[in-house]
Order: structure tokens, then sequence, then C-alpha cells
């Protein structure tokens, strides 16, 4: 988990003290650390030790990375983001206001673990590669902003909710039987 850190810290020090082919090496730290993220969660259920504390320092631990990394990226390809300003402002505006919410009704941050976010995750990955690579980006983009303002709004939907914070929410449709009091089916690999 905490690799990510690094890989964030490197990947901004690649983008603002170019060297040769560093690029290559900020998308390969960006696959490496989703990759560490997926099998980080599938070892801590495997071994057991999977808890609500540790589920919230992995989240902290991903907004991080996707902060550095996104920050670094946007300021590398300026030009594009500029151009796109409205579409990036709503998905973080978006994004924020998740953890107000949860501040708010909770005084916890969240750490719902949705389905949709971690396709929206995927999709901000392949944005993100196809803009340290291009510098601009068209199809990714479309699709991550669609992804991003939809899970988004879904994280929103589940705080509002749930009556009681708690940690891997699937989707909005596991909301009621959380409420309830009732099992929910989890998907191992996502959220055990």
């Amino acid at each position: 988990m905490y690799s990510r850190i690094l890989f964030a810290i490197a990947i901004v020090l690649l983008l603002f003290f170019p060297v040769e082919n560093n690029n290559n090496w900020v998308v390969f730290l960006m696959i490496l650390a989703l990759l560490t993220d997926v099998f980080d969660g599938i070892i801590a259920r495997k071994l057991g030790v999977s808890s609500e504390r540790l589920r919230v320092l992995d989240s902290n631990v991903d907004q991080f990375f996707w902060l550095v990394t996104i920050g670094s990226i946007f300021y590398y390809a300026k030009d594009f983001i500029i151009s796109e300003i409205l579409w990036i402002g709503i998905i973080f505006t978006l994004e924020v206001s998740t953890y107000i919410v949860s501040y708010l009704k909770f005084k916890r941050t969240i750490a719902t673990h949705s389905i949709l976010a971690k396709f929206w995750t995927i999709s901000l990955l392949i944005f993100l590669i196809d803009l340290v690579l291009n510098q601009e980006s068209f199809i990714p983009f479309i699709v991550c902003v669609i992804l991003g303002i939809i899970s988004r709004l879904e994280i929103l939907l589940i705080i509002v909710k749930l009556k009681q914070w708690v940690t891997d929410v699937p989707s909005i449709f596991s909301v009621a039987k959380l409420n309830r009091g009732e099992a929910i089916k989890r998907n191992k690999l996502f959220n055990g």
C-alpha cells in the first residue's frame, strides 16, 4: 500500500525533471500502482488482516496517489487541461462533495470501494496514459468523464442513503439491505 506513495513521488520527479523515456516510466508506475492496489487488497483479505481501519487507510493512500499523479500529469499537459477545465471541474467538485457529505453526515472519510468507482479508476488510468503519451485525449477522456460523473453521483447517493457509516458498499442497490442490517453480497476480488 505505501509503495503507491513512493510511486506518486517518482511520477512527480519524472514529469518535473524529464529524463529519456520518462513518459514510459510514468505509465509503468501508474500501472504498477493500480496492480498493487488490487493485489494488496486481495492479499489482505486472504490473510485475514483486512480491517475497517486498513480499508480507510488504503482509500487515503489511493487518494494521495491519484491526487499527486493527476496534478503532475495535468501540469505536464496543461494546454489540454485548460481546454477541458469545465468537465474536469465537474468531476473534481463531485469528488470533493463526496468527502464533504461523508464528513458532515458521519464525521468520517469515505471508503465505499464501489464497483463503479473501480471501473472509473480503470478509465482514469487509461485516460492518464493517453494524456502522458500524447498530451491530449479524446475517447478515453470522454469515457473517464462519463464514468467519473456516474460513479461520484452513486457514491453521493450511497452516503446520503446509508444510516450508518460502513466500508465496502458495492453499489447503491446494496444500501437498503445494509440499512436493514442484512448481509450483502460482496465481490471477493473487489471488496471482500
